[in-house]
């Protein structure tokens, strides 16, 4: 009799395991049932083995008909072990629409299991595959067909994981290898040891294996909605991408979210997102579980339909959007929502994963909510996105190749009726890409750190037009520099601007910085001790876009400003009454305490009217002038000069 011994412990092994899958939920996607499938088969294969082995030590059921139909179910299910774990693996690769196109890997993925399975149906009649006797079953000359057919799904299976390693972790691949070792290894053994039956156990250990390493709902199931977490929307979008497949993602983010947490408590909102996660889910349930639910954070969900149910991702997008729409009755409150949703066809649409995860990140601040489904072809700029997921490399080629260039604005004194200094702006054409936006360069350059080299070419840029010829024929009075919050924060920022107008000899009078009305907010020692050193040494400041923030007024009045500018809003809303009585009282306010006024967007000579009449000091805008190279501003200058 062969020691049964193994095949007890592999069937405690998988009913433990598929307990736990039942009861971890590990049941929603297609991975985690195959899984489930094959620790399933693989029970039934131990079970039969079991049986198989107890009859051929009974003399009386040795030749019956019971003990050959368990010895063919052990072979049948045994068979099925290798097929099934490379289809768990294509399906954890997301392998599925590559190799199933492929005419080749179809009849080779097949051919080895129907052969073998015919063998064994067709075997009561043929025995070429085993015979039952008295002394027991035996071995006939077609029975290596079972080992050969095992080794050419192991074989697969590896090749398989190797073409697909980018998709799984280094842990989780050599948990891969390991279960094909393992299962190698007990099949050799059986082989030279016919007593000990080993490769039902070594199945029930790779699951074991699979379920630590692989299998691991934590990662990748959120606790708190029952949907899968951002983790898994990463490793699915990815895999996605790289293996071309052509996908549809209905993505949700609630726009008010931060509102309604505000509003209610964050535990209360928790409450609320589960909420939506159920309506969510019943929806997929409603249509038949044809799509891949995830939370990600913040009020952002993601609905993934692939392969043959991508045509039904409008259908339910535009369902889930009318359910959203209503009030949502919570713990005694009528919460609205507003759902803001998008239809993404990837990759004809969102063309990477870079591209789709910075998309979706905020796209409900970017786009009108119009309270319908949105297309991702509607809204969804893919050169902004590209420009963006690139930016740090364009920054760092600008700086090295020296792309970035000056511009000037003019701004006119109103007393003077003359051009008396300038803004001097950051601009940057880069060759592949274009122009681009001041605002993404900044908020990219302050991420990275970049900004204080950026900042400092800038500023000697300028001083050394300020040092020139040309800047003293032109008789302005000075030029404005922008100071990012970044540079306000760094420790050494006031030496080296009075290192670089030391270097070209600007006398201090001739420079003005701007912070902006958020930098301004700061109460921070360091920005505070740079501003007061560069004050001492006769460097005179401007608050920019002042009336867009809500800074600390005590705050601003503690800066050693000299000039405030009025933020483009005021002259947007002029005609507004309530705007009109605010704009009074503040230049009068800023009048009050000895400060310079700039107002800035003015584009019509109704405009400069306006503000001349309201006694500001210098108007800016592009009435006078765009932003120049310095070549074009000199000459506009000079023009101006003339003609007065």
């Amino acid at each position: 009799m062969r020691n049964i011994s193994f095949d007890i412990v592999a069937v405690l092994i998988f009913v433990l395991l598929i307990i736990s899958v039942i009861a971890r939920k590990m049941t929603v996607s297609r991975t985690n049932k195959l899984f489930l499938v094959a620790m399933c088969v693989g029970l039934a294969t131990t079970i039969c083995d079991i049986f198989a082995n107890y009859m051929d030590s009974v003399p009386d059921l040795r030749m019956g008909t019971a003990c050959e139909v368990f010895h063919m179910g052990y072979l049948l299910f045994y068979n099925l072990h290798g097929p099934l774990f490379v289809m768990f693996t294509v399906s954890l690769l997301d392998m599925w629409h590559k190799l199933m196109e492929n005419k080749v890997f179809a009849v080779l993925f097949s051919l080895p299991f129907t052969a073998v399975a015919v063998m064994l149906i067709t075997n009561p009649f043929s025995h070429f595959v085993l015979s039952v006797e008295n002394g027991g079953y035996t071995h006939e000359q077609f029975f290596s067909i079972v080992y050969i057919s095992g080794a050419i799904y192991f074989i697969i299976e590896a090749v398989i994981v190797i073409a697909g390693r980018k998709s799984v972790t280094r842990m989780q691949m050599i948990a891969l290898f390991s279960v094909v070792a393992l299962c190698v290894t007990a099949m050799v053994i059986h082989i030279f040891f016919k007593s000990q039956l080993l490769e039902c156990v070594a199945v029930a250990l790779g699951c074991y294996i699979l379920t630590a390493t692989v299998q691991r709902p934590e990662d990748y199931i959120d606790s708190m909605t029952g949907l899968f977490k951002l983790a898994a929307y990463v490793h699915d979008a990815k895999n996605a991408f790289r293996t071309g497949k052509h996908w549809r993602v209905v993505m949700l983010n609630i726009a008010n979210y931060e509102s309604i947490v505000n509003m209610i408590g964050f535990e209360q909102a928790v409450e609320l997102l589960k909420v939506v996660a159920e309506k969510i889910s019943q929806l997929n349930r409603d249509m038949g579980k044809k799509g891949i639910t995830y939370y990600l954070d913040r009020g952002r969900f993601r609905i993934n339909f692939v392969g043959k149910y991508k045509e039904i991702a409008e259908s339910y997008a535009n369902v889930l959007n009318n359910e959203l729409k209503c009030k949502i009755n919570h713990n005694g409150l009528d919460i609205s929502l507003t759902p803001c949703i998008v239809l993404a066809r990837c990759p004809e649409e969102i063309e990477s994963f870079k591209s789709l995860m910075s998309f979706g990140q905020d796209f409900h601040l970017k786009i009108l909510h119009a309270g319908r489904v949105m297309s991702a072809k509607d809204v969804y700029n893919p050169e902004e996105f590209r420009v963006a997921n690139n930016i740090d490399a364009i920054i760092e080629k600008a700086l090295d190749n020296h792309s970035f260039q000056v511009y000037y604005q003019p701004i006119y004194s109103v007393e003077k009726k003359k051009f008396v200094s300038a803004e001097a702006l950051l601009r940057l054409f880069d060759e592949e890409h274009g122009f681009i936006s001041p605002e993404v360069i900044v908020t990219a350059a302050e991420r990275s750190g970049a900004i204080h080299k950026i900042g400092e070419f800038v500023f000697e840029e300028v001083c050394k037009f300020i040092s020139s010829g040309e800047f003293e024929k032109l008789g302005l009075e000075y030029i404005e520099v922008n100071l990012s919050v970044a540079q306000c924060m760094h420790g050494d920022l006031a030496d080296r601007i009075l290192l670089i107008m030391k270097q070209y000899n600007v006398p201090s009078d001739k420079i003005n910085l701007e912070i902006t009305e958020t930098a301004a907010s700061y109460a921070q020692r360091v920005m505070t001790e740079n501003l007061n050193k560069l004050s001492r040494s006769g460097v005179s400041f401007s608050l920019d876009d002042y009336g867009t923030g809500y800074s600390n007024m005590k705050r601003v009045i503690s800066l050693p400003l000299k000039i405030v500018k009025l933020d483009k809003s005021f002259v947007d809303e002029q005609h507004n009454p309530k705007m009109w009585i605010l704009l009074q009282n503040t230049v009068q306010m800023l009048k009050a305490m000895n400060m310079q006024i700039v107002v800035e967007g003015i584009e019509t000579q109704e405009m400069v009217d306006v503000f001349s009449d309201l006694k500001c000091d210098f108007i800016q805008g592009y009435f006078f002038s765009r932003p120049l190279p310095k070549p074009d501003f000199v000459k506009l200058v000079e023009d101006s000069t003339e003609t007065a």
